[in-house]
């Protein structure tokens, strides 16, 4: 049976022009997929972003939607362009332009997961492909392009909030010399996909829940944040990538003890983060 290819979750009460999305907390692998790949059942969840979703379930609360994929990303990868086939594992595709993201292999259809590690022994086929494009992306896509537009025609402006977590690993150096690394860090392609207004105030929805916040450094932003992000046209999109040692063991792939706690330091945020697209709250209609 084909699997759905996101969860959506409406709030009874549609308040706030935020949409929070998670495209990469999918955790349901295909048994063909599992069956195919060299990787044992931990190795190949080391890009998903696990239990995000839940992290952010309360947004419905705050009046606000939560759009969550249920494909994982080893399966297809949500954050990046439909047309990021990667030659070195789709049988067919011509070599292009050059990609970092795609010569990396991670394409829309990713050749390896986190560290490098080849997820495939061979090629699969662009008929296979297209289908997983068709099949899971563009519903995705679709659904969030809807959610937006429908932000946009009932508050007169949208913000996307696109939810990731991090390796505790790749912060190391964030912070810079001599500085604490960040909790989180908040791409909006330095500024060219959300306005200060809105990137300041999540920016203080973090911080005011006593998070370590940085800006851009070392992820800005990839597909989603560049395709949405519209700000001359009142549409923003900012991503959020939070440290996964706040939440979960990263090696177990598992919610540590702190799980609870963390989930309702961010109930917190969230609320803060869907004030923002109150019109009463965030001005819309003056700006």
């Amino acid at each position: 049976m084909r699997m759905a290819a996101f969860d959506l979750t409406r709030p009874a009460a549609h308040t706030s022009c935020v949409v929070f999305a998670s495209p990469h907390s999918g955790r349901h692998y295909p048994p063909s997929l599992l069956a195919r790949s060299g990787l044992d059942a931990r190795q190949i969840r080391s890009s998903e972003d696990a239990f995000v979703d839940r992290l952010f379930d309360r947004a419905p609360a705050h009046g606000a939607p939560l759009l969550a994929a249920r494909a994982p990303r080893a399966w297809v990868d949500l954050n990046r362009a439909s047309d990021e086939l990667d030659p070195a594992l789709i049988e067919g595709v011509a070599r292009r332009m050059h990609n970092p993201r795609v010569a990396s292999g991670l394409g829309v259809i990713p050749r390896v997961v986190a560290g490098g590690r080849a997820i495939y022994d061979g090629k699969i086929g662009l008929d296979e492909a297209r289908q997983r494009i068709e099949t899971y992306w563009s519903p995705y896509h679709a659904a969030l392009q809807a959610l937006l537009g429908e932000s946009l025609s009932r508050f007169g402006e949208s913000v996307l909030v696109d939810c990731h977590s991090m390796p505790h690993e790749a912060i190391e150096l964030a912070g810079g010399p001599g500085r604490k690394r960040p909790h989180v860090v908040l791409g909006d392609r330095f500024g060219a996909a959300a306005s200060p207004r809105i990137m300041a105030g999540i920016e203080a929805a973090f911080t005011s829940a006593g998070l370590r916040v940085a800006r851009n450094t070392p992820f800005a932003g990839a597909y989603v944040t560049q395709a949405y992000g519209r700000p001359s046209r009142r549409q923003h999109a900012v991503q959020v990538e939070i440290d996964r040692s706040l939440y979960m063991d990263e090696a177990r792939i598992a919610p540590h003890a702190g799980f609870e706690a963390f989930r309702v330091q961010l109930d917190e945020v969230i609320a803060r983060i869907a004030a923002i697209g109150r019109p009463a709250a965030g001005q819309l209609a003056a700006e």
